[in-house]
């Protein structure tokens, strides 16, 4: 919604990690020199921490955009509670190495023939292993036994892992994982960035999608903004997304401590947790002056005008205010139902091309 009234190409602030906002904060520089050190020895586990939302995998994304995909194989997993045993086979599989009917001894013969495999054509192989703070201490002694694959002098397999700080205290209390340690050769902890980090990061997301000037942001603004959000990333951006939508809603073109703040209230409402559901009376009655609450509305704005109608606008807004919130809600709405049915009608298009060739041809057409 808001992308149309800024005219921005795509969402700044996704929660989805993309290596392509990656911005160099004080705290990530390091742990890039650190990867890229890392990178370079070719063995050993490295090993990237921080709290959620702090950047991991945007960071060892961004790292491995960089490098040359003829020379190096990478895989990732993302691990769960997995025992060791489940751990080969995730590895096996995000090596694209099949598993079935195999067992422990299998799985493990089948990642060394790849791994020598590619040795031997010249590539080096490494694996990502995101959230390792829920691994057993079994699985990583797994991991770590896929380290000892070597050819003369050559370590076979690199190995990153990403996790929660809790996972610094695993590894350093656990006495079975002392061979682990040893083969650790970088590690840092990703810390939120600085307060005067904000706006180099918000506005250089903001110029990934096309960014022209709009909207601005106060200086105010980005100080409530780093208060709310302590520097971590993802709460940033979560932030940040919500700001633009209502500045939007509102068509403010500057970002202001009172919009932020606005915000924040809202977003601390929405993560209040309650007993069980707010009955909220008159839901579809007259608001004064201005007709019925319009019943296609979504439900938490249809809560909102009932609560403001029943609070007999205690709040600052006027009627006429209201009228035109709706307003231009609705126009983006309608503007969003224009692009779903283009983006159907598209994908009717093809599904109809397709199957005339098939039907031609016996085959997709591959």
């Amino acid at each position: 919604m808001y992308t149309e009234f800024y005219k921005l190409s795509g969402q700044p602030f996704q929660l989805t990690p993309d290596p392509r906002f990656y911005f160099d904060t004080r705290t990530h520089k390091k742990a890039m020199a650190y990867l890229t050190y890392g990178l370079n020895q070719g063995e050993g586990f490295i090993i990237i921490t921080g709290d959620i939302g702090a950047g991991k995998t945007t960071l060892v994304g961004h790292l491995f955009d960089a490098v040359d995909k003829s020379r190096f194989v990478l895989a990732k997993v993302v691990s769960t509670q997995l025992d060791a045993d489940n751990t080969l086979k995730m590895v096996a599989h995000a090596f694209g190495i099949a598993t079935d009917t195999l067992d422990k001894a299998g799985i493990l013969r089948r990642i060394e023939d790849f791994l020598r495999m590619q040795h031997r054509d010249g590539r080096r192989v490494l694996l990502i292993v995101d959230e390792v703070q829920n691994l057993p201490v079994s699985a990583l002694e797994e991991l770590r036994m896929l380290s000892n694959f070597q050819e003369g002098n050559r370590a076979l397999l690199q190995i990153f892992l990403l996790g929660q700080p809790e996972f610094r205290d695993k590894l350093a209390m656990s006495p079975e994982l002392e061979q682990l340690r040893q083969r650790v050769i970088a590690t840092h902890h990703l810390e939120p960035m600085q307060e005067e980090e904000l706006p180099g990061y918000v506005y250089h997301r903001l110029a990934m999608v096309g960014w022209n000037n709009d909207p601005l942001f106060t200086e105010g603004a980005f100080r409530l903004m780093y208060d709310y959000s302590g520097g971590v990333p993802r709460r940033l951006n979560n932030l940040s997304s919500r700001v633009l939508l209502f500045g939007a809603l509102e068509e403010k073109h500057e970002i202001d401590e009172a919009i932020v703040h606005e915000v924040i209230n809202d977003l601390k409402k929405d993560n209040t947790p309650t007993t069980g559901p707010k009955h909220i009376s008159q839901l579809d009655a007259p608001l004064s002056g201005i007709g019925p609450v319009r019943s296609n509305l979504p439900p938490k704005i249809r809560a909102d005008l009932a609560a403001a109608s029943a609070e007999g606008f205690a709040g600052s807004l006027t009627e006429a205010e209201l009228l035109r919130r709706i307003d231009v809600l609705e126009r983006y709405v309608r503007a969003h139902d224009r692009t779903i049915k283009q983006m159907l009608q598209i994908l009717s298009d093809w599904a109809e091309t397709a199957t005339d060739r098939f039907d031609k041809t016996g085959t997709d057409g591959q």
